[in-house]
């Protein structure tokens, strides 16, 4: 058997298999409340017009955050690398930590889009998709699991913005 044939007689069960998935099946996955955070942000730094769009940067200058199995507090630091694409959605890239307050260390990576046709709060879609990079033991539940979250603004004086996190589990 070549190549070619071998990965279509492979493809082939998987792709009659996800057609016959119907929505909203027991197969759905779920999501639980991870935490929330108030990322706080220095005003944005102007990068100017690139080929893919407007470049901005938001540095991160600290926050907290909180829920059932973590708190603590964001490191200042990191950043929200955003790009401003011709369709107006902006595209946010933030790398950053945050200390549990049991000292772990956790690394969050966290993509998204935003938009909203008023150029502003509230916003039409406002969803990311983090990825945690922790340190083996009692957190590392954070590197085994995929998440998503919401974006919205703060309601402080200070420029920050209030990340939801939900974890997504299999169907129960």
């Amino acid at each position: 058997m070549n190549r070619r044939s071998l990965v279509l007689s492979l493809a082939a069960p998987v792709i009659g298999f996800a057609a016959d998935i119907p929505t909203g099946s027991s197969t759905t996955p779920r999501m639980v409340f991870a935490y929330r955070a108030t990322v706080r942000l220095a005003r944005d730094i102007a990068h100017g017009k690139t080929p893919l769009g407007t470049r901005t940067r938001a540095p991160i200058v600290g926050g907290e955050f909180s829920g059932p199995k973590i708190s603590g507090k964001v490191i200042p630091g990191g950043a929200d690398w955003q790009l401003l694409r011709a369709d107006g959605f902006l595209v946010l890239e933030a790398d950053y930590f945050m200390e549990e307050a049991d000292g772990t260390q956790i690394h969050v990576h966290n993509k998204g889009l935003w938009h909203s046709t008023t150029g502003d709060w509230p916003a039409d879609y406002a969803l990311t998709t983090p990825e945690f990079e922790v340190p083996m033991g009692k957190h590392d539940w954070l590197n085994k699991h995929v998440f998503v979250g919401t974006v919205g603004p703060s309601k402080g004086k200070d420029p920050a913005v209030i990340i939801t996190i939900y974890q997504v589990l299999p169907a129960a």
